[in-house]
């Protein structure tokens, strides 16, 4: 290398398997060779995706918790001349992974990123519901708030993909049950692992099959998109939950509800009554 030209270094984001360590790609594999520092979620768990494809690399944590510091370090490291690697424990980062603060900072810098493609686990889980894939939207975690969630899932227009805590696949599905029941959806879990499982059907079908028994692993969840008029359904569910928890009576309130939104107060009554108010 001529002395008097500075080195360029970049940042490589590098796409990890999602589960099966073979998932890898051969760019990522050279990338993580070469890098001079592989900044990952946690150590351990990329120590084993780089001992089983034989690479020894040294590693340096970045997470939630000291993103925004190591951040600067990494940039400076970057500028100075070095490949460093980002991965996240599983699939690509930044997708509801750390990730972000880093890439923001080698922007303002004026340094390189590399982004390679590579697993995701959104994208897998869409390909396998068979549900529409021309419109669709990922949300990360869904909301635990029941009226925002409520209002996501009855206000897409298009197929929605999210994560969900296996614990809550069945309080989660039964709220979509009383909204909506015939809404098909794709509950994908341990997505290219050895238990790999992908059940689809209506909401009312998967809220009976899990209401007792949680699923186990990593759950992807796929819903279809929304039918015509849900949307408000949701909207005018909420504003009834409101009018309730303020003191109001509940059918006195849903009849107000429905002469305001033309929706039917029965249909609110039972809305509200499958919400267990």
């Amino acid at each position: 290398m001529n002395p008097t030209v500075a080195p360029v270094g970049r940042l490589a984001v590098c796409p990890t398997p999602i589960g099966n360590l073979e998932d890898v790609t051969l760019r990522v594999l050279d990338q993580l060779r070469h890098a001079e520092l592989i900044a990952c979620e946690d150590t351990r768990h990329t120590k084993v995706l780089l001992d089983r494809h034989g690479i020894r690399g040294q590693l340096i944590s970045l997470h939630q918790h000291n993103e925004a510091a190591r951040a600067r370090e990494l940039v400076a490291r970057i500028a100075a001349g070095a490949l460093v690697a980002l991965v996240s424990d599983a699939g690509t980062p930044l997708v509801s992974d750390p990730g972000f603060e880093l890439i923001r900072a080698c922007h303002e810098a004026g340094v390189h990123v590399e982004v390679l493609p590579g697993a995701s686990a959104p994208v897998t889980a869409l390909v396998a519901s068979g549900l529409p894939a021309e419109h669709w939207r990922f949300v990360g975690f869904l909301p635990r708030k029941r009226g925002e969630l409520e209002e996501l899932l009855a206000g897409a227009t298009e197929t929605l993909i999210a994560f969900e805590s296996p614990r809550r696949v069945g309080a989660t599905l039964a709220i979509l049950a009383a909204l909506d029941p015939e809404r098909p959806l794709a509950i994908c879990r341990e997505l290219t692992k050895l238990h790999e499982e992908v059940i689809k059907g209506s909401a009312s079908q998967l809220a009976k099959r899990y209401a007792k028994e949680a699923p186990r692993g990593e759950i992807v969840l796929v819903f279809g998109a929304a039918a015509a008029g849900k949307a408000s359904l949701a909207l005018a569910l909420d504003a009834l939950h409101q009018l309730v928890d303020a003191g109001a009576k509940a059918r006195p309130a849903a009849a107000a509800v429905a002469k305001l939104t033309g929706l039917g107060a029965n249909e609110l009554y039972r809305g509200l009554m499958a919400a267990g108010q």
